[in-house]
C-alpha cells in the first residue's frame, strides 16, 4: 500500500512537471513566433499607408537596407498628399532612374538623429544632406520649415532615427537661377529676356548666376506676353537696359522662401526699388508701377545660389 501511494504521488509529479514545462516552452515559442514592431525609418515607411508613394520611390532607389541601417538618420518624409501636390504621382515615380530617386530622397535625409526641438532656429540655416546639397531649416512660433514647406508631423521615432513629414517633396537644385530658368518650359521669355538685358551697361545673366542669394519672382512666357512682348523676337529687339531695369526689380538680394513672406511686406529689390507682398486670399506680390498685384502660382523652386517663385505678371518698378 504504502509503495502505491508513493508512485501515485511520484506520478502526479511527473504530470505537473511535465504541464510546467509545456506550458513554459509553448510560451517560448509564441514569443519567439511573435514580430517585432516595426520600428526602422524604411518599416516605418513601409507599414504607413500614407507613405506609399515614398515607399515605392525608396524601393526602385534601392535606399530600403540603407534606412534600415543603424544611422542614425532623419528623414524629411513627404506623406501621398505631399507627393501629389508637388505634381509627382505614381507614374512619375516609375519614369525616373534609380538615380534620380536617390538623388531625391537623400536630399530629403540627414546623416544624424534631428529632433525638431533641435532645429536651428534660422531662419534659413543651411543644413548639409546625405546628398551633398544643402537644405535651408526655420524654426519658429509658426513651426518648423525645410526649404519653406512646412514640417506637419515632427519627431515620428525609428530604432534608427527620426521621420519628420513634410508637406511637399523637395526637389535638389538643378543649377544657379539662369540654369534653373533656362531649364523651365515656362520660363523661356525670361531667359531671353536676361540673355538681352545682359548686352547692355548691366550684365543680369552674371549677377544671377554669382553666389547670391537671391528671390527671383520669375515671371512665366504667358507674363510676358501680357505685358506687350508677344514673341521672343520682341524681347529681343528691346533696349537692353529698360530689359535689366524690369528684371533686377524682380531680383531680391536674399534667400525669401514661401515661409518668409508676410502679408503687406516689403522686399527691396536690387535695383534699389521695393515690392509689396500680399498673403490673401491667393499670394501675390506687387511692382509700384502695376495697377494690381500678380499671383505667386508655384513657390520655393531651389537653386544653387536661391530661390525662385513663378508669377503671371511683369512687376514694373
Amino acid at each position: 500500500m504504502k509503495n502505491n501511494k508513493s508512485s501515485k504521488i511520484s506520478s502526479k509529479l511527473i504530470l505537473l512537471f511535465l504541464g510546467l514545462f509545456l506550458g513554459f516552452t509553448s510560451c517560448r515559442d509564441n514569443n519567439e513566433e511573435t514580430p517585432m514592431p516595426p520600428n526602422t525609418i524604411t518599416d516605418i515607411v513601409s507599414s504607413n499607408n500614407s507613405f506609399s508613394l515614398l515607399k515605392s520611390a525608396v524601393v526602385k532607389a534601392n535606399l530600403a537596407a540603407t534606412l534600415s541601417g543603424s544611422g542614425p538618420f532623419t528623414v524629411f518624409a513627404p506623406n501621398d498628399d505631399a507627393f501629389i501636390a508637388s505634381g509627382i504621382t505614381s507614374n512619375v515615380i516609375q519614369g525616373l532612374s534609380a538615380d534620380q530617386l536617390k538623388n531625391i530622397l537623400l536630399y530629403h535625409t540627414l546623416g544624424a538623429k534631428v529632433l525638431a526641438a533641435d532645429v536651428p532656429a534660422g531662419p534659413n540655416a543651411s543644413v548639409a544632406t546625405a546628398s551633398g546639397e544643402n537644405i535651408y531649416v526655420t524654426k519658429n512660433s509658426k513651426g518648423v520649415f525645410v526649404n519653406g514647406w512646412k514640417v506637419t508631423q515632427a519627431d515620428i521615432a525609428a530604432s534608427n532615427g527620426v521621420i519628420h513629414s513634410l508637406e511637399r517633396v523637395l526637389l535638389p537644385p538643378s543649377g544657379n537661377i539662369v540654369e534653373v530658368a533656362q531649364g523651365n518650359s515656362n520660363l523661356t521669355y525670361l531667359v531671353a529676356a536676361v540673355l538681352r538685358a545682359s548686352e547692355g551697361s548691366t550684365n543680369v545673366a552674371q549677377i544671377l548666376a554669382s553666389a547670391g542669394p537671391f528671390t527671383v519672382f520669375a515671371p512665366t512666357n504667358q507674363a510676358f506676353i501680357d505685358a506687350g512682348f508677344p514673341t521672343i523676337a520682341s524681347i529681343q529687339a528691346a533696349d537692353p537696359n529698360t530689359l535689366a531695369a524690369i528684371l533686377t526689380y524682380h531680383a531680391v538680394a536674399a534667400r525669401a522662401f514661401s515661409s518668409d513672406l508676410s502679408d503687406g511686406q516689403l522686399l527691396n529689390t536690387a535695383n534699389g526699388g521695393s515690392i509689396k507682398i500680399g498673403l490673401g486670399a491667393n499670394a501675390t506680390v506687387k511692382g509700384n508701377g502695376n495697377a494690381s498685384p500678380a499671383n505667386i502660382t508655384a513657390f520655393n523652386i531651389m537653386a544653387k545660389n536661391g530661390v525662385v517663385h513663378l508669377i503671371d505678371k511683369v512687376l514694373l518698378p
